[in-house]
């Protein structure tokens, strides 16, 4: 089969390195997308160097990266890299045709819709369960940036700044973006092939040299030029993370057919495998497929980095960082001690765009919400709502214990320590319980491992949010503020007391 998806997909892209995919026995598409990658990183390090802002107009770098960034697109996808285009131009005529008031919610209709079809058809029509490297990835990314930046668009020109939270203060967008500027945010060559998504204002930014500028224009910073001076390299940095991600690519080639995941779903597996070894073989086989994950984000991370964005300040021992469009912290992500520093730390920037555009905004049951939107722009396969649906339940029931058990166990050091061995144990064995069906794809393999587990974790998470009633988030931010608007009086109180003990002293 997976020679099958290779002859394929061959022809969607360039076959020129179809004897290195015979060589290294990788489908086409694959190898396709590593070599372009790769392409981008060296071509990133010159447009870093050679069309740097201090000599290079903002309109030259925009055609330049939109050009590298379509050539890289036909290259691995063929005439599918169309359909970015198509995509991109649908909702940019909706932006300009449509007003701010209610702008953003039709760009998020056609282009979630768009991508969907694009889905669908793929799977449905083309190669369901292949695992090969298609045009619609790209197109999520790119699905991203679209309804982001309408929702930056309507929060800078339809909404009063007062009714705007700090985050959405920094990122929204005082004018119409021009037809350069948008396609070359959507598809440009450092981000077009993996991403990651970034915010609009950070891209221009970045193009017009000035990565900082609408961050810290509050806090006084000193001009652009001199801004531009003090740009720190990138160079180890970027090495570090190609090596890094290099070095998961050769930890997930090396023991990824170790524990292939369908082994937990195989028969004589479930009958004759203890419990306590079917959970330690789920582990395994769940840790041994985040490593692609890792050379992808990672790669693509650092090919911004090359290109000089990414750049996030300095941290407090003025080290700089960057981390701006970071998409993973490998480190924190397997030890997580909870659902939702793993979600945190996994998939970086996919988390920020669901929080920004459905989490924050939706008033009723966000969490609920914002679980199906990830699921619809994740595609079409039934395992992922599965996962999803799930994700749901477990996040939940994570919210419970946090809010109503954890108190107790930081009454001391040890107990913590206690709590957090626990806890990472449940998160890791949660996570992979989760997202099983994420790899299997299909109902019958994803109802058939829930089974064999009794729906064990479904049931107990169920039981947790029953028995551990957490607030909604609604009244837990009205009793936030009634805390803060009592906070000044009590502080006015103990100024008092401290005047008359002076007094009286």
């Amino acid at each position: 089969m997976a020679a099958d998806g290779s002859r394929s997909t061959a022809c969607t892209g360039s076959s020129l390195l179809q004897p290195v995919s015979e060589i290294i026995n990788l489908p086409l598409d694959q190898v396709n997308f590593v070599v372009c990658q790769l392409g981008a990183l060296l071509s990133a390090f010159w447009f870093r160097l050679f069309l740097h802002p201090s000599r290079t107009s903002p309109f030259i770098r925009h055609v330049v990266a939109t050009l590298l960034g379509l050539y890289f697109a036909l290259f691995c996808f063929g005439w599918y890299a169309l359909h970015f285009l198509v995509q991109s131009g649908l909702t940019y005529g909706i932006m300009i045709l449509t007003g701010v008031e209610h702008m953003h919610k039709y760009c998020l209709l056609v282009a979630l819709s768009y991508l969907s079809l694009c889905q669908i058809t793929r799977v449905y029509v083309f190669d369901y369960g292949m695992y090969s490297a298609d045009f619609t990835g790209p197109m999520m990314v790119i699905t991203q940036k679209i309804t982001s930046l309408a929702f930056e668009i309507h929060d800078g020109m339809a909404r009063e700044e007062k009714h705007l939270t700090p985050g959405q203060k920094i990122l929204a967008i005082r004018r119409m973006p021009s037809l350069l500027e948008y396609f070359s945010y959507n598809c440009n060559f450092m981000g077009i092939l993996a991403g990651p998504t970034c915010s609009y204002n950070d891209y221009i930014a970045f193009i017009e040299g000035d990565p900082r500028r609408h961050r810290d224009q509050e806090a006084g910073r000193k001009s652009s030029d001199k801004l531009r001076q003090s740009l720190p390299s990138p160079n180890m940095e970027v090495i570090r993370k190609v090596a890094t991600s290099f070095f998961c690519l050769l930890v997930f080639l090396s023991v990824c057919k170790v524990f292939p995941v369908e082994r937990n779903i195989d028969d004589d597996f479930i009958a004759n495998t203890p419990f306590y070894a079917q959970v330690v073989y789920l582990y395994l086989s769940m840790l041994t497929t985040r490593p692609k994950y890792y050379f992808v984000w990672t790669l693509a991370d650092a090919i911004n980095n090359a290109a000089g964005f990414g750049f996030n300040g300095y941290d407090s021992d003025g080290a700089p960082r960057w981390d701006l469009i970071s998409n993973l912290r490998i480190l924190h992500i397997e030890f997580a001690t909870s659902f939702k520093v793993f979600l945190e730390n996994w998939n970086i920037q996919t988390a920020h765009w669901l929080k920004r555009v459905c989490y924050e905004r939706c008033p009723y049951h966000p969490t609920a919400a914002t679980f199906i939107l990830s699921a619809m722009w994740h595609g079409a396969y039934p395992g992922y709502y599965l996962t999803f649906l799930t994700g749901i339940v477990i996040t939940l029931a994570a919210r419970a214990v946090r809010h109503n058990v954890r108190p107790y166990f930081l009454q001391s050091a040890s107990l913590k320590m206690v709590y957090d061995v626990i806890t990472w144990a449940a998160t890791q064995i949660a996570i992979c319980y989760t997202v099983v069906p994420f790899v299997l794809l299909s109902v019958g393999p994803s109802i058939k491992f829930y089974r064999s587990w009794c729906f064990g974790l479904h049931i107990g998470c169920v039981l947790l949010a029953v028995a551990f009633p957490v607030k909604p988030r609604h009244l837990r931010f009205k009793d936030q503020q009634k805390k803060m608007s009592q906070k000044p009086l009590h502080h006015h109180l103990d100024a008092s007391d401290n005047k008359r003990k002076i007094k009286t002293t």
